[in-house]
């Protein structure tokens, strides 16, 4: 086999979850361009269904489905409904906390119920079934939050900030978690790491926070809609067959300064 073999997905079946979103989407694009079957779930059916019919209709296997990442049920549904899947990209995340720090306890709670409790519920489901047959990757999606603190220079002059503290709370547990999963599926042959994506630039954003923030890369941009196909096809495929418990930002170098 030549190396570019290594990295295809022909014969696989990858889950992806909250594709429909910024990264979701070229994430379940990468995995189905290299030859996976691709299931994508989210809440939002509606965006999820026309995403997949999209992507059928250039010649991919995508289906949608739905599921509550908050609701064990939903998840153990989801993992029927879906079948033996042998890559779990972890990428959905709930948002409940728009008044950031000043916000209700209830609404951090509702948080953790998602991106905390249901991640290792969805993680167990899928990740048990991998280790059953002796093989799988699971793909956890973090973020540069949860490997740094909040900069307010970036936010100087706009009316956005980073002052969400349960966003920082789980994607930073979440790279622990990740070399507990590691540590735990690594004698089944399923390998478990974490991808750490920076800002994704979109056209709403104000000329401020753009300046600023492609400032504090090392490459002098936000992330775009290819920038992480790569990455999730690498760590997917039998490319990075000796590679399990680690984090890789993609962030332009945001986290290197």
């Amino acid at each position: 086999m030549s190396i570019l073999d290594h990295f295809s997905l022909t014969g696989k079946t990858a889950l992806v979850t909250g594709a429909a979103g910024r990264y979701g989407r070229q994430m379940a694009e990468a995995l189905a361009e290299a030859g996976a079957r691709v299931v994508v779930a989210s809440r939002q059916l509606d965006a999820l269904t026309a995403c997949a019919e999209e992507m059928r209709g250039r010649g991919y296997d995508v289906t949608a489905l739905a599921y509550d990442q908050a609701e064990e049920a939903s998840i153990l549904a989801l993992r029927d409904a879906a079948g033996p899947v042998d890559v779990l990209v972890n990428n959905a995340v709930l948002r409940p906390m728009r008044d950031g720090y000043a916000d209700s306890a209830a609404r951090f709670a509702a948080s953790m119920d998602a991106n905390a409790t249901g991640l290792f519920l969805i993680s167990r489901a899928f990740g048990d079934g991998m280790a059953a047959r002796g093989r799988g990757a699971i793909i956890n999606i973090g973020s540069i939050q949860g490997m740094v603190g909040p900069d307010p220079f970036i936010y100087r002059d706009t009316p956005l900030h980073g002052w969400y503290p349960d966003y920082f709370f789980h994607k930073g547990g979440l790279l622990n978690f990740t070399r507990f999963l590691a540590s735990y599926y690594g004698r089944f042959g399923v390998r478990v790491n974490c991808v750490s994506p920076g800002g994704f630039g979109t056209d709403d954003m104000p000329e401020p926070f753009v300046r600023q923030y492609s400032e504090r890369t090392l490459l002098g941009r936000l992330a775009n809609d290819t920038d992480v196909k790569g990455i999730i096809v690498f760590l997917a495929s039998d490319a990075s067959a000796y590679i399990t418990g680690t984090n890789i930002p993609v962030d332009g170098g945001y986290t290197a300064k």
